[in-house]
């Protein structure tokens, strides 16, 4: 028994005893214990492969959760320690994985058990997984000469030690800034916005209000500050994150194009996007660059008609001698505007979303629809803000347990995301729990007001229970193909279709509460909000086009070698989305963690939101026309999709749950972009 906690893991993690110091030689421990499996593996053929394909599976599963745990810790709580600590793991970590699919004896071990007559009498989940780790490891490049492995083994860390500068920079640029102002500043300002940011500055021992860039003082500061040059000044802050100086990321972008595409060409692709997107549903780079081409063609009339709207609306209200209308402008006087039209501002909305009262509705949602029981539990957390629930299945059998983390902390990276510690599911011995969790950056609860939510975060809230959903449900008893562990492309389904239920009266009678009153959310409030759903979202969806076309011109069409800069080229294609002029040294680029700050993240793959949303929309058609409480519905979805994770092909799964392939006008339609049939 050893003293170091992360050797000694239970399923509730003891976050109470782990420490930086901690990771390391926890690593170093587990990296040579794996090696050991791994040659055990390579000798299968001469045990006459017993139980090979169970073994690979479980291969890197003590190493995997202690490496996530350690990322984690990184960005929930981070300090100087743990981003040492996460640098100092990260080569090791890489190095392994690439030398385990490059392994010539587990790759020969392999390829002779494909052969055998156990492999031939396989059921299909374990055929596929023996099949798909065929075609992972000969696109991990287990063919390649030596000189090529050598190489790749130093790609794959070179990727991973840059990338993760990358993201550290966001992280440290973002805590770093703050702005204290006077209350005379803050016009026009949720009082409860005002209220936090004033009580953050007397807790560091400041006057006025502390303003961050942390999207809850962010964001309302660019929609209703009525002092312009705030508005301003915010907006350039966050412009500048990633390409400060000692924290410049812009030099690091065209290093990660250049290692990636390198990647690519030396297992025999022609691009990132082609590596990434092979065993995906997209199938390639111009595929997904025609699916996102194509919804900017489609979308691009309301789009110039939503902003020729708004132009006149400001013109009308400031004169015709009012500056034109700038980045810092669009978002308050599009706010505006929507009041103007739709009697309607979401900041009425925020009593009635208490985040306890939130997260009550979406576990009574999931209980009529998926028929699991979602309860607060106690584990150790790495925050006294985090909770812990246990999930369990109508038959009472404990299925999941998860931890949520749900407020922005200047050691928190931005963001919303789900991850896994655990993939259990059905064993021989019985059903094992899976363990995962949810974080995010939402309202903070302030003084004696709890946390009130925005629609757009309890829509946040939803979409990664949804994910959380597609892990704790899972039924697959290949744990590499379980949960979450599907085509990128088809990930974002079971978290967007949630967010459905955030705007159905049925729904949000079963918690949208006020959180004085009790009173339900008022009829004329929720028709006011259904009449403003669609409003700008041609604005919106062109947005979401020029993050994911940004994406994939860098990584198909984008030359590393040549002269061009990614930087110039990628604010070339984000100038065509948005309705201001955007400034000559415009670098959103390097600040995009989802694309830089992994080696592989959502690289080539930003496209896959939109994917998911064609599906989601589609989908959700479903559950409107038999009842969104429908359990013979919900049944049907976590039968075809939340339980199969990775055993079948996606498409096959879909059309499984709907009995034919998706609409690819669902999307427009529901956008109001395309009208309803």
């Amino acid at each position: 028994m050893t003293a170091n906690p992360l050797l000694n893991l239970g399923f509730k993690i003891p976050f109470d005893r782990i420490l930086p110091e901690h990771a390391e030689d926890a690593v170093d421990t587990l990296l040579a214990a794996t090696r050991e499996k791994l040659e055990r593996l390579a000798a299968a053929p001469g045990r006459n492969f017993e139980a090979f394909m169970e073994d690979l599976d479980t291969l890197t599963e003590q190493l995997d959760t202690v490496n996530t745990i350690v990322s984690h810790l990184d960005g929930v709580v981070t300090s100087d320690a743990w981003q040492a600590a996460r640098k100092a793991i990260i080569p090791k970590v890489s190095e392994f994985r690439t030398m385990l699919g490059l392994h010539p004896g587990l790759w020969a071990a392999l390829k002779a058990y494909a052969d055998t007559p156990q492999a031939a009498a396989l059921d299909p989940v374990r055929a596929r997984h023996l099949k798909l780790t065929i075609d992972d490891f000969r696109r991990g490049g287990a063919d390649l000469p030596e000189a090529g492995r050598t190489r790749l083994t130093e790609l794959n860390t070179t990727l991973a030690e840059i990338t993760n500068e990358f993201g550290k920079n966001v992280l440290d640029a973002t805590a770093a800034f703050e702005l204290y102002v006077p209350e005379g500043r803050l016009a026009g300002v949720p009082v409860r916005v005002q209220d936090a940011t004033r009580r953050d500055a007397q807790e560091h021992g400041q006057e006025g209000h502390r303003l961050t860039l942390h999207y809850p003082v962010y964001g309302p500061i660019l929609t209703y500050a009525d002092d312009r040059d705030l508005r301003r000044e915010l907006w350039e802050a966050q412009q500048r994150v990633g390409r400060e100086p000692g924290r410049d990321n812009r030099p690091l972008i065209r290093q990660i194009l250049s290692l990636r595409r390198e990647k690519a060409e030396l297992l025999g692709f022609r691009d990132f996007a082609d590596y990434v997107l092979e065993d995906r549903m997209a199938g390639g780079g111009a595929a997904a660059l025609k699916f996102e081409r194509d919804l900017e063609d489609r979308t691009r009339a309301a789009f110039d008609a939503e902003n020729a709207e708004l132009e006149a609306y400001y013109r009308a209200q400031a004169g015709d001698s009012a500056p034109a209308l700038a980045a810092w402008d669009v978002a308050y006087w599009a706010e505006k505007q929507r009041q103007s039209k739709y009697d309607f501002d979401e900041e009425q909305l925020r009593p009635y979303f208490p985040m306890d009262g939130v997260l009550a509705g979406l576990f009574e949602i999931t209980r009529r629809v998926f028929g699991v029981t979602v309860t607060q539990a106690q584990a150790p957390g790495w925050h006294p803000e985090v909770r812990y629930y246990d999930i369990h299945d109508d038959a009472g059998v404990h299925i999941a347990s998860f931890y949520t983390d749900w407020f922005p902390r200047d050691t928190k990276r931005g963001g919303a995301w789900m991850n896994s510690f655990f993939t259990g599911g059905p064993r021989e011995h019985g059903v094992e729990p899976h363990l995962g969790l949810m974080c995010g950056n939402m309202t903070p609860p302030s003084g004696d007001t709890p946390a009130l939510l925005s629609i757009s975060e309890v829509e946040t809230v939803f979409h990664e229970f949804g994910h959380l959903l597609h892990h704790a449900l899972s039924r697959v008893p290949v744990k590499s193909l379980a949960g979450t562990n599907v085509a990128w492309d088809f990930v974002e389904l079971p978290s967007q279709i949630m967010e459905n239920w955030v705007m159905e009266r049925e729904a949000l009678d079963l918690f949208a509460r006020h959180h004085v009153t009790g009173a339900a959310l008022p009829a004329e409030l929720y028709d006011r909000m259904v009449a403003a759903r669609n409003y700008r979202a041609a604005n919106f969806s062109m947005r979401q086009y020029s993050l994911g076309l940004t994406d994939l011109t860098l990584h198909v069409e984008y030359d590393p070698a040549g002269d061009a800069d990614p930087v110039t080229v990628a604010r070339g294609v984000m100038a065509r989305f948005y309705p201001y002029a955007l400034p000559e040294d415009y670098a959103m680029v390097a600040s995009f963690g989802h694309l830089f700050s992994s080696p592989v993240g959502y690289g080539a793959g930003y496209y896959s939101y939109k994917w998911a949303e064609v599906l989601d929309a589609d989908a959700f058609t479903r559950f409107a026309r038999e009842g969104i409480f429908n359990r013979d519905t919900g049944r049907a979805f976590v039968d075809a999709v939340l339980a199969r994770g990775n055993s079948d092909d996606p498409a096959a799964l879909y059309r499984e749950f709907m009995g034919r392939d998706p609409d690819p006008d669902a999307l427009l339609r529901r956008s109001g972009i395309l009208p309803t049939a």
